[in-house]
């Protein structure tokens, strides 16, 4: 029973330093929050000091590594632009050939279209005697 006393007594302040730590918080006046102007400059500032900082964790690359870098770029550059051009290259003869072909069919589909027209034409007047 003693016991329960203690515990009682023990938890009784602890509960009651909690409260009056809320009634001090409702009680005490809101802080106004700074104008939008003041936050701005404040959000900017952070913001370049925050560049400021990782701009110095940067590992920069030396010279040498630089220009081995750039090399490998320019080359696949070069590569890519090469099999890019031959393949506009191949297409265009296509299409050329495609064309030209298209052109000799349509030369002799007219001269086959001539000769049908002129062996109608004879069948026609040899049949009715016209």
């Amino acid at each position: 029973m003693a016991d329960e006393i203690k515990k009682d007594s023990a938890e009784t302040p602890a509960k009651e330093k909690k409260k009056a730590d809320s009634k001090k918080k409702a009680d005490a006046p809101k802080d106004k929050k700074p104008n939008i102007f003041v936050r701005a400059w404040r959000a900017v500032k952070k913001f370049f000091k925050d560049i400021r900082g990782e701009c110095k964790k940067v590992v920069w690359p030396n010279a040498k590594t630089v220009l081995k870098s750039s090399g490998v770029v320019l080359a696949c550059v070069a590569v890519v632009g090469v099999v890019i051009w031959l393949i506009d290259t191949g297409l265009s003869e296509i299409i050329k050939l495609l064309i030209n072909l298209a052109e000799n069919s349509s030369a002799n589909s007219e001269s086959a279209l001539e000769a049908t027209k002129t062996v109608a034409t004879g069948f026609i007047h040899g049949f009715f005697g016209i």
